[in-house]
């Protein structure tokens, strides 16, 4: 288990797994009065969270399921990715995909966050690579089964 320091500057609790097995924490919008989302608008929503995460560690921030299949409501650049070194405030795109307004209320589950190892590559220029069954066949080339 990796430790991270965190700031919390809202009046939420901490992000916690809702479960043993869970991948993901849900994060909390950290709003003074709460704001409307309108159908097909987008809108940063700040947490009052702040992360130090470790060197080969990023956040990735996904939507939450029953948000996007009851509401519509999704994080836009799904998944985004917090950098080891960034240290400001985590702050969620959301964007209403419905036909309904959306308020989002302080303290409701927005999003989840995902803490996942990776790795830096190290690029070798080459003239060529080598050949697989698939080739260069992509976007949907295997057609339906």
């Amino acid at each position: 288990m990796v430790q991270i320091p965190i700031i919390n500057k809202s009046n939420n609790e901490l992000p916690a797994y809702a479960t043993e097995l869970s991948a993901g924490v849900d994060l909390r919008a950290f709003l003074s009065q709460p704001v409307e989302l309108k159908p097909l608008e987008r809108m940063l929503i700040p947490t009052g969270l702040y992360i130090e995460l470790p060197a080969g560690y990023e956040a990735q921030i996904r939507p939450r399921s029953g948000l996007a299949l009851k509401k519509g409501i999704t994080v836009l650049n799904t998944p985004g990715t917090i950098d080891a070194d960034y240290r400001g405030e985590i702050g969620v795109i959301l964007i209403n995909l419905s036909n309904q307004p959306f308020v989002i209320e302080n303290g409701e589950r927005i999003c989840q966050m995902v803490i996942a190892k990776h790795e830096t590559a190290s690029w070798v220029l080459t003239e060529q690579l080598s050949e697989t069954e698939r080739g260069a066949g992509g976007f949907g080339h295997t057609g339906k089964k």
